[in-house]
């Protein structure tokens, strides 16, 4: 006969042996995807446990259970998460169609699949992190955390003060007010007629930042990400990447409302 689901109340961050813990959190644990995104799979009954179709919210399971998504066996892994100063020319993505340069080929291989948290279009270098864990990609990404992320950008011409006062109020990106900004001038070049920038914002709209300095009429040259949250590039070359410590993760894990690892 096929096993029931266990239903034990003991909670855990990363389910030990024989640890119950619900079913979302596990498959999350997994590294498959965020908690909100695998109670959606529960609800359209594409998730069993031993055998049996599970709908309903509150099962409990260990790894001694055999638990499916789509028929495909799945099982919480070691949760790894990675700091990456992606180079230029690059496409933040684990697949390209077009068979541009990926991040894969700068990823170390931990035998889990590491996602980015959010994107940095080709043009754009600078820190991205990667991790297999769902729930902290999932709120590091999520603009209602305010996660705080800050670009150094160089860009054409010296912006009025109009100019940048629209910047940090918020401007309109395909029918939509950005949030405030952080505007700060680093330098200005009468000679080569350039200016560079430091933006630090919390929301993670496509191409935001190249948008938000086009639209006041001062596009973007260069672009370089430079932190995220308390997290920063230091001394890493372009291509570098580095696995984050105990300490770093959990003050990541802090600012969303998640517990410690």
């Amino acid at each position: 006969m096929p096993r029931a689901p266990r239903t034990s109340e003991r909670k855990t961050n990363a389910p030990a042996k024989d640890e119950a813990v619900r079913l979302h959190v596990y498959i999350a644990h997994a590294g498959l995807c965020s908690r909100r995104a695998a109670e959606q799979l529960i609800v359209e009954g594409r998730v069993t446990v031993n055998g049996e179709f599970v709908v309903e919210m509150g099962v409990k399971v260990t790894d001694t259970d055999d638990v499916r998504v789509d028929g495909i066996p799945v099982a919480p892994a070691k949760v790894y998460t990675v700091l990456l100063n992606k180079p230029t020319g690059v496409v933040t993505t684990l697949y390209d169609p077009q068979k541009r340069p990926t991040i894969v080929r700068f990823l170390p291989d931990y035998g889990v699949q590491l996602k980015p948290v959010g994107r940095l279009d080709m043009d754009t270098e600078g820190l991205l992190l990667c991790t297999n864990d769902g729930d902290l990609a999932h709120r590091l990404a999520h603009p209602s955390f305010g996660i705080e992320k800050e670009y150094q950008a160089i860009v054409e011409g010296i912006p009025t003060d109009k100019a940048l006062n629209d910047l940090r109020r918020g401007v309109f990106i395909e029918g939509r007010r950005t949030a405030p900004a952080k505007i700060e001038v680093i330098h200005a070049e009468e000679r080569s007629n350039t200016t560079g920038l430091r933006i630090t914002i919390h929301e993670g709209r496509k191409r935001q930042i190249r948008l938000m300095c086009e639209l006041v009429g001062f596009p973007v040259k260069s672009l370089k990400r430079i932190r995220i949250g308390p997290l920063r590039l230091k001394g890493m070359r372009p291509g570098e990447c580095r696995l984050l410590g105990v300490q770093e993760v959990n003050e990541l894990r802090r600012l969303v409302s998640l517990p410690p690892q």
